[in-house]
């Protein structure tokens, strides 16, 4: 046998080489000479040879420690692989709470300069692009804002038009602007037509999210060419919607939970931010300080089909509803409210401040709720005709 150089040797020729060195017939000087291979490595392989002998008569034994070994590594593997695929799905169900509950403005703000992760990673984990995450918002000037306002007033007024009719009141009120930017515009504001029909412009969705069935068709009803709604009873419905709010020196957002039978407006806040966080804080404070309704309503936007705001409603056992598709009239009670407060408020005060806008919203709403006669109630004020009702039941 020759050998080359860097060869190695087979299980059947080190056991060869051994057995003749166990015949002591040749030396190791010899055998090694013969195999061209080092004395040691024989010297070696002998001690390995006898070490393991007593395994030629226990087969059995041998085979079966294997089989327990490899055993042994396939539940290991197996447990491994069971806590990686838990690690997978608790990643997945948390990276969807987090997109879904949290706005994409605290997300940006969750990637961090001094980390192990890449900021390539961690953009990816919180589901926000790159781009995103470096994008510096332009300030909005003072003719979009003021464009903005007007197209506020041109919708309020015209709750029907759709960004179409909006778009040539404005050329005919002088501005200078094209469809598309009208369509952003009204997308960032939050407005949407109110038409019966599928419209173009609709609340942008999360495509992820569950969109429920609408509840209230039993509650329309038809004289002449007239649609109505009638809810019999407090409590009966509540509805949530966001709007946008102007001041001087920019714009807000303000959520709110009606009640449809009274019109009593049972919760609101005022945000910079038109996400999941602001509708479920109004939610959850009307659920604080009154008995819970048996369905509430709202559109498909992303922030009333979050995780977050669904499953308060249903911890709560209400009935979840949702406008059809591209038709905000199914929505109309809370509609109204909001053009009544921006006409009645909003258009006439001029607020020159987030405080000045919080203080006057307060003041409405209180009177609105209060000392405000509304016609649908048969001329009664909404939260006492609320409260009088909750006071008998309870």
């Amino acid at each position: 046998m020759s050998r080359k150089k860097g060869q190695s040797y087979s299980a059947e020729q080190k056991t060869k080489i051994v057995l003749e060195l166990l015949k002591e017939e040749e030396t190791i000087a010899q055998i090694a000479t013969k195999y061209k291979i080092a004395s040691q490595s024989i010297t070696k392989w002998k001690k390995q040879f006898l070490e393991n002998a007593s395994l030629a008569f226990e087969p059995t034994r041998a085979a079966q420690e294997f089989k327990d070994e490899i055993k042994s590594k396939d539940e290991e593997i197996a447990e491994l692989q069971k806590q990686l695929g838990k690690s997978v799905v608790e990643k997945e169900w948390l990276a969807k709470k987090l997109e879904s509950s949290v706005s994409l403005n605290k997300r940006k703000t969750l990637v961090e300069n001094e980390l192990e992760l890449s900021k390539t990673l961690q953009c990816k984990l919180l589901h926000i692009s790159r781009a995103t995450h470096y994008y510096k918002p332009v300030p909005i000037s003072e003719q979009n804002l003021k464009i903005m306002h007007t197209i506020d007033e041109i919708a309020t007024d015209n709750s029907e038009y759709g960004y179409r009719y909006i778009h040539q009141q404005l050329l005919e009120d002088g501005y200078n602007i094209g469809k598309d930017r009208v369509l952003k515009y009204m997308q960032l504001m939050g407005i949407q037509a109110l038409y019966p029909t599928k419209k173009r412009l609709t609340s942008i969705k999360n495509p992820e999210h569950t969109i429920f069935p609408y509840l209230l068709k039993e509650y329309w009803s038809r004289t002449g060419k007239t649609k109505q709604i009638y809810v019999p009873a407090p409590n009966e419905v509540w509805s949530g919607d966001i709007t946008y709010i102007r001041t001087n020196g920019g714009f807000m957002y303000l959520a709110a939970v009606i009640d449809w039978h009274t019109k009593a407006i049972l919760a609101y806040k005022i945000s910079n931010s038109m996400d999941a966080t602001l509708a479920t804080d109004v939610l959850k404070t009307a659920l604080l300080k009154y008995p819970k309704p048996k369905i509430f309503n709202s559109d498909q936007g992303s922030q009333y089909t979050s995780y977050e705001h669904t499953q308060v409603l249903k911890q709560n056992d209400i009935q979840i509803s949702m406008n059809g598709k591209g038709r905000s009239i199914d929505n109309i009670v809370i509609e109204r409210f909001f053009r009544t407060l921006k006409h009645g408020n909003i258009y006439i005060s001029d607020y020159q401040s987030i405080k000045e806008l919080k203080e006057g919203v307060k003041n409405y709403i209180h009177k609105y709720n209060f000392k405000r006669f509304h016609s649908a109630i048969g001329y009664q004020k909404p939260m006492n005709l609320y409260l009088e009702f909750i006071k008998n039941v309870g």
